[in-house]
């Protein structure tokens, strides 16, 4: 099953100020992950166009442009679809507070945190980011964030930083994502398309991934 988005605004989220709803292509991500047994449904592939267009699939014969998107969720073989991993309990009113500070949806900061950090508040990756959402020293410092290590306030300056990339971006949800990723001049860059970044190609879908399944099994 092969699920291209046909144009950048499906996957356009609306105002995120009652939270971020549902769009084109987190239901297309959800449908290949939730297909039943027998439909190869544990694994995601991705890749993006030439055209800036993102496209999915669970069968990478189609295109050899398909790339397996690492850390996609895995299908649990007893229920024939992916299982939500519930944040710690000690960041569950974290998350709760920086979603109420900032308007986003709790399983979208959820998501991101996971893929930057796999929850770990003390996280630091060889390009100097920190803490459970990997803010760099400038990213920290503009959002307030003097200790990246606190769960809390990482949480809600992460939060707040893609917040402001959402309203930079029209709400478009994987320029937000790949601008929190790569930063928001390289999306500038690029025309406001997801820059050509190997990492940022497979971020994007990562964390989309994760966000369709985290939230739909609410």
């Amino acid at each position: 099953m092969t699920m291209p988005t046909s144009t950048r605004s499906t996957t356009k989220a609306p105002s995120h100020a009652n939270g971020l709803a549902r769009n084109t292509l987190a239901i297309a991500l959800a449908a290949l992950l939730c297909a039943p047994p027998g439909a190869s449904a544990d694994t995601l592939y991705s890749f993006v166009d030439e055209h800036g267009v993102m496209h999915f699939s669970d069968s990478p014969a189609s295109d050899p442009r398909y790339r397996r998107i690492a850390g996609a969720p895995q299908a649990a073989a007893s229920a024939g679809k992916p299982q939500p991993r519930p944040a710690p309990t000690a960041l569950r009113p974290h998350i709760e507070h920086a979603a109420r500070q900032t308007g986003l949806d709790p399983a979208l900061i959820q998501a991101v945190a996971q893929v930057e950090s796999a929850f770990n508040p003390n996280a630091q990756s060889p390009k100097g980011a920190l803490g459970l959402m990997q803010l760099m020293p400038a990213t920290a410092e503009r959002y307030g964030v003097t200790n990246p290590l606190d769960p809390a306030t990482n949480l809600l300056g992460g939060a707040r930083y893609l917040s402001d990339l959402l309203r930079l971006f029209n709400d478009d949800l994987e320029l937000a994502l790949a601008a929190y990723n790569a930063g928001e001049n390289a999306v500038m860059k690029y025309d406001k398309q997801i820059p050509p970044y190997r990492e940022t190609r497979a971020y994007v879908p990562r964390v989309l991934a994760r966000y369709a399944v985290e939230r739909d099994g609410r």
